[in-house]
């Protein structure tokens, strides 16, 4: 679409009178916090899930780039900094713990467990921010958080998976889509957005062993959660700081590199980091599936 006819975002169409009625929602209810109004917005035009659940998550990045193309102006965020990023207040929950030297088969089997609320959120999100070289923000789209135990309970790491990116040319001619079925079938790709064996543990193939054992869960908590499962992974490893050498033990596929330019970049510039690009298929008509999705 173009900047006359409407936007398109986190892979929906807005029409002018999307945008319109956005912008009269936030006039008639300015009060509104970030949260509700996503909530609000995913009501007022069905942008739902395979469930019939607001895709919340979605909305609030759309909503954010929004803001960013000046196109609406949202509250005030709540509880974050002046750049817009979660205020954390680190806590004992997320502090170094007693180191975890051992080999593979002492620690399993190893426990997955599904961070939906409670303790784990914020457990998750501290460890993310304190330790990931990334740091924390909101994970985008659809997406579901882990925590990785051994089988005597000692934390072990973290995952995060969510949306996958809007367009990469090496994935794309590896699934050999056009254009609409892209558009269709971008909800059934999910990527490991993050991954982290927490410091004080050090224990050869973990990683890849972990890589390996969270695909069962994931496929299972995804159908359960949004009423499809996914039949393809990705990842970006960013080089040289990374080899990917894990995901290669744990069977991915290495498909060559970004350009550097982010999901934004809109001048065709390096703007950041390359990283190598990986995925993994969950099923092994995957390209069938992708391609008949319309």
């Amino acid at each position: 679409m173009s900047a006359q006819g409407g936007r398109r975002y986190c892979g929906r169409e807005f029409s002018p009178a999307d945008l319109a009625q956005i912008r009269a929602l936030l006039a008639l209810q300015p009060a509104l916090g970030r949260v509700a109004l996503s909530r609000r917005v995913c009501l007022d035009l069905s942008w739902l899930n395979a469930l019939g659940q607001p895709k919340e998550m979605s909305c609030r990045v759309a909503l954010l780039r929004m803001e960013q193309d000046g196109l609406i102006q949202l509250p005030a965020p709540r509880s974050r900094n002046g750049r817009g990023r979660r205020r954390f207040q680190l806590t004992s929950a997320s502090a170094p713990r007693a180191p975890v030297q051992a080999a593979l088969r002492a620690l399993e089997p190893l426990v997955f467990q599904r961070v939906s609320g409670g303790r784990l959120s914020p457990l998750w999100n501290e460890l993310i921010a304190r330790y990931h070289y990334l740091g924390y923000r909101p994970l985008s789209g659809a997406q579901m958080r882990y925590l990785v135990w051994s089988a005597a309970g000692q934390l072990l790491a973290a995952l995060g998976f969510g949306a996958c990116a809007w367009q990469v040319q090496p994935r794309d001619r590896h699934i050999g889509w056009n254009d609409r079925q892209r558009r269709a079938g971008l909800p059934r790709i999910v990527n490991n957005a993050r991954f982290l064996i927490l410091p004080w543990v050090q224990c050869r193939g973990l990683a890849s062993r972990i890589l390996s054992g969270i695909v069962k869960p994931l496929r299972a908590d995804w159908r359960g959660r949004y009423g499809y499962e996914p039949v393809l992974l990705e990842t970006f490893v960013e080089i040289p700081r990374f080899t990917g050498t894990s995901y290669r033990a744990a069977n991915w596929l290495r498909l060559g590199q970004t350009q550097g330019r982010g999901k934004l970049e809109k001048h065709h510039r390096q703007i950041g980091p390359l990283k190598d690009i990986w995925v993994y298929p969950l099923h092994r008509n995957f390209r069938k599936i992708l391609c008949a999705a319309s």
